[in-house]
């Protein structure tokens, strides 16, 4: 019999699940904690720097990436429901200290414990996740950040494949920006909005009631654009799909009380 220790993961919540959809956050958790590992949420983290990042601030980068380096150290891994917020740990924390070697080798140290929830459960942890039920006809948008920094492509396409009674049919331009991109919606709104429409069209054209993804942002993105032009299609982070949450208010949608 196996007597290991539960590898022990701290969770990233993420601005936006913590402020906007925290259910995404306790999806993770249970999913987690489903394949065996024991989940802490350490209180010392927040955001993971990017629109500062993003704007040039690099010192207040730097300022947040040693808050957050220092609230994840001791765990085995670090996960996030975000490719986003994962890649900016994993790829740009480490340049962040060039003429600071102590505290480059301790962002290179998070970096090398960072993943992306689904694919930490598909390619590390290498479990299925309990079976659960949504009927329906779902598409799935490929964010930036995490399909080209971290290559999440296939994994929540298969994990996706086990939700019994959920059909998935890819649309054209998957891979294609929804036009959030952070700071970039609020530099060229009409860009932006161009971008979303074009993401919208595509998923109407596949006839998919549901669109699915793994960030948040280009899903709060979408579903806005969604509410505002009233269309009948519902938005939902895919973690929440795996743990069984799929048939609550969708993003946008009213909560229920």
């Amino acid at each position: 019999m196996d007597q290991r220790a539960p590898l022990r993961v701290g969770l990233f919540v993420t601005c936006l699940a913590d402020l906007m959809r925290p259910s995404v956050a306790f999806a993770a958790v249970k999913l987690l904690e489903d394949a065996g590992c024991s989940v802490a949420v350490p209180p010392g983290q927040t955001c993971c720097g990017q629109p500062a990042l993003n704007s040039g601030d690099n010192a207040d980068t730097r300022l947040i990436a040693k808050q957050v380096i220092e609230a994840f150290e001791g765990f085995d891994a670090v996960v996030g429901p975000s490719g986003s917020c994962m890649g900016t740990l994993r790829h740009d924390y480490p340049a962040l200290f060039p003429d600071d070697p102590a505290w480059r080798r301790r962002a290179e140290d998070l970096s090398a414990r960072c993943h992306e929830l689904l694919s930490f459960l598909v390619d590390v942890l290498k479990v299925d996740p309990r079976p659960v039920q949504l009927k329906g006809l779902a598409t799935y948008h490929d964010s930036c950040a995490g399909l080209r920094e971290l290559g999440v492509k296939g994994q929540p396409r298969r994990l996706l494949g086990q939700v019994q009674g959920l059909r998935l049919v890819e649309m054209q331009g998957t891979e294609v920006c929804c036009g959030f991109g952070g700071t970039f919606c609020v530099k060229y709104p009409e860009i932006s909005t161009k971008m979303v429409d074009d993401k919208i069209a595509n998923i109407q054209a596949s006839g998919a009631q549901m669109v699915l993804g793994g960030d948040l942002g280009c899903l709060l993105n979408i579903a806005g654009r969604i509410q505002r032009r009233g269309l009948p299609i519902r938005v939902l982070h895919t973690a929440e799909v795996l743990a069984g949450m799929g048939t609550q208010p969708a993003i946008g949608e009213p909560q229920t009380t």
